[in-house]
């Protein structure tokens, strides 16, 4: 395993190291670098201290892991591999993911899953265990996000405006979502138990990353949202 502290080194000098690392690599005393990763494949990577903006973006396979938070963009357009985030990250992470995994343990920011889509046989996958803010979901267009709300006591797991553009993919939210408003071209539901052995695919690789136990997390109600066929999304922009 190679050992690289990122202290005093800028972020070109940083990937330049990653990538002429061997498989598995530890970044130490990480401050903000960013684009982490970027681009890389078949490597395993773990992260003390702060990765900056764009964490993984355009990640082919690789597996990050991050020992604390994470700053915007995290995943930004990856196509496949993972990132597991043992904090919580910024705003708009998983933009334009189009394969691969995001888990994060804590919260995330603003339009996490934004422009999310499936990629020809990929689809993409992001699990929040904490809350997510405002916009999640913006304009998704295929893959899967789940919202577990843990540690979320008597605040709503979401922030204003979830699903907004939403015309594809799904969403899970560990909530009834009572006093959630959705926008009209989605369709907002109790999770059956079909669902349900749905979602426990997608939540049992996140308890077992971060201890939690799945029979309780799974005991609680699920919130399933998918596009509305019957009042579908309409483009803002139409082509002059």
């Amino acid at each position: 395993m190679m050992l690289v502290n990122a202290k005093n080194l800028h972020y070109r000098a940083l990937n330049e190291a990653l990538r002429k690392a061997a498989d598995d690599c530890t970044v130490t005393e990480c401050c903000g670098q960013r684009y982490i990763a970027a681009g890389m494949s078949h490597k395993s990577i773990t992260i003390s201290g702060t990765p900056g903006n764009a964490l993984g973006a355009y990640l082919n396979g690789a597996v990050i892991t991050v020992n604390a938070n994470a700053q915007e963009a995290v995943g930004d357009t990856m196509n496949a591999g993972k990132i597991v985030v043992h904090g919580n990250i910024g705003d708009a992470a998983g933009y334009a993911m189009r394969g691969g995994k995001i888990f994060v343990r804590g919260n995330a920011g603003y339009r996490a899953g934004i422009h999310m889509k499936a990629y020809e046989e990929k689809r993409p996958l992001m699990v929040i265990g904490g809350r997510a803010g405002s916009f999640l979901g913006e304009y998704q267009a295929g893959g899967v996000i789940v919202v577990l709300g843990l540690g979320a006591k008597d605040q709503e797991i979401v922030g204003n405006f979830p699903c907004t553009g939403m015309h594809g993919g799904k969403m899970f939210l560990r909530s009834d979502c009572r006093n959630i408003k959705f926008p009209s071209q989605v369709t907002a539901r109790a999770a059956d138990g079909t669902d349900r052995e749905e979602v426990k695919a997608y939540v049992s690789e996140y308890c077992d990353l971060f201890g939690y136990d799945i029979r309780q997390v799974l005991s609680s109600p699920f919130t399933v949202i998918t596009p509305d066929s019957k009042s579908p999304y309409r483009q803002m922009y139409v082509a002059n």
